[in-house]
Order: structure tokens, then sequence, then C-alpha cells
């Protein structure tokens, strides 16, 4: 028998952040030169911002996006973080990936609401927040960490700026080792050596899934995607995304002094029906001398 119809709008009014500002949240403080302080509002408690305090009773109750000043006059516009803005803020002890490269894993990942996902290695938990926006309430998504201190960190930072994921599990375990789920619809891999759990990944997906690998080295590069080839995988794309912000002010419109250049490459691959994933070498790699530019004639 299956239970009552669960109304997809309801769901997602009950995700919707309120417009006042509630006890527990966590919002940005950004100061005159645009610097962000990311704090968390506790009832009763003061909020220490550089040279004075704010009492987080005067923003509880009250709306996001006005400007308040600290015990020493210095004004600061209150916002809830955006994810973009978070991430840079998030609590962490192990690297994070950042927006433009979620972004990207997103899109050529071609990640969606309903899917099954799983994700190698959580970190702090930043992807695991970005993944669990674009599943929805219906969705599932399924993490595998090794280190205890990272899933306790992931889960800590979920349930404080995401809140509550009954569609996440983490499984505390070497994914090298097996990854238990079958028929999956996307696998995300942020690990040093991706190539080692290709087994394991194409025993997961289903066939035409889309396998995401995150690796910051070229040689990375070149050792995933040829074991990718060898191991069922398929349709390999690799990505590397640069951000550059502009800064615009009267008549003063130019790119920003620093920019977010390499972070890492985004490798997408597809697994292919039919194929073993222990069947050797499927095919040489071999470099067909095609090239964008132009002879110059």
């Amino acid at each position: 028998m299956t239970g009552p119809a669960i109304d997809p709008r309801a769901a997602d009014e009950a995700s919707a952040p309120h417009a006042a500002l509630r006890a527990g949240e966590s919002v940005l403080f950004i100061d005159r030169k645009e610097r962000e302080y990311l704090r968390t509002l506790r009832s009763g408690a003061q909020i220490h911002i550089r040279s004075g305090s704010i009492a987080a009773d005067d923003l509880i109750g009250g709306p996001e996006g006005r400007t308040v000043q600290n015990s020493g006059g210095e004004p600061f516009l209150v916002l809830r973080p955006t994810y973009a803005g978070l991430i840079p803020n998030l609590p962490r002890r192990a690297q994070v990936i950042y927006p433009k490269d979620v972004g990207t894993i997103l899109l050529w990942g071609d990640i969606g609401p309903g899917m099954h996902v799983v994700e190698i290695g959580t970190g702090p938990g930043a992807l695991s927040m970005a993944l669990l926006r674009v599943l929805g309430p219906f969705g599932r998504l399924t993490s595998y960490e090794i280190r205890p201190d990272f899933a306790d960190m992931a889960r800590a930072n979920v349930q404080q700026f995401f809140g509550e994921a009954p569609q996440w599990t983490i499984r505390l375990a070497d994914a090298r080792e097996g990854v238990e789920e079958r028929g999956v619809d996307r696998m995300v891999m942020d690990l040093a050596e991706p190539w080692t759990l290709l087994p394991a990944a194409h025993g997961a997906l289903r066939p035409g899934g889309v396998l995401i690998a995150y690796v910051p080295t070229v040689l990375q590069v070149k050792q995933f995607v040829d074991h990718a080839r060898a191991a069922g995988f398929g349709a390999v794309q690799v990505i590397e995304t640069l951000l550059r912000e502009w800064h615009v002010s009267g008549l003063s419109i130019r790119p920003e002094h620093r920019m977010v250049a390499h972070t890492g490459f985004v490798i997408a691959c597809r697994r292919l029906a039919g194929a073993s994933a222990d069947a050797g070498i499927l095919e040489s790699p071999v470099d067909d001398g095609e090239t964008t530019e132009h002879d110059g004639e």
C-alpha cells in the first residue's frame, strides 16, 4: 500500500526561508569595504564583530536586508547568505569545492530533482548541500566518507546551513571496498585517486549514468581519463572554469585585480552499456591531431 501523496508545493514552502530572521539562523554581516562576517543568531547572545557587538535579539524577528550598527558605531548590512556567499565562509577543516566548480558539476553532471546521486568524499559538506538543494525532497543523496571527523563536520554544516535532510544518508566507509547502491543516476567523486573507484562506480551506475570526478592537477586528469576509457566509460569531457568579477563604481569600470582562477578540473563521463569495468584497455588513447587554432595560411 502506498502512503498519502505529498504536494510538492507544500514541500517547497516548508523549505523556503521565512521573511523574518529566526534564532539559530546564520547570517552575513557586510561592512563598508564589503568584507563578510558569518555569524549565528542566538537568543540573548551578543554578536561580536570587529571593534563592537550587536545584540542578536535586536535582529531576531526583523527582516534581512537592513543596515545595523555595532556598539562601536560601525554599520553592517545584514543578509542571509546565498550559497555562493556561504561557501567561502563555511566552517571547515578540509578544502571546499568552490561555487564556480559546483555549478559546473551540477550542469555537466545533469543532476536534477528526484535523482539518486552517490557522493564519494563529503569534505565539509559544501557539495552535499548543493546536491540536496538540486535533488529536492524526492531525490536521494548517499555520501561515502572514510574519515569520521569529516563526516561529523559535514553533518553539522548541513544541519546548520541547510536544515533537516531525511533524503540524505552518510556511509562511514571506504568506497574502494565497494558501493552498495545499484542503478544510481549520478556519481560525484572528490578524492586524490578517483580512478581507483572506477570498478565500484561502474557497478553502481545505471547504463548512461553520469560520473563526475573533481581533481586539481593535469596528471590526475590524464590518469583518470585513460582509466575511465578502459573501464567502460565514454563521452569524456574535461572542463576548467575561471571566474573573474568586475569592479563597477561610477565611471570606474574594470576587472577586479584578483580572480578565482584554477581550482580544479571537472571530468564528466558516461557509464556505457554492455561494457565491463575490468575489460582491460578498450582503446588506446590516440592524439588525433585536432586543434582549434588556425593554420595561419
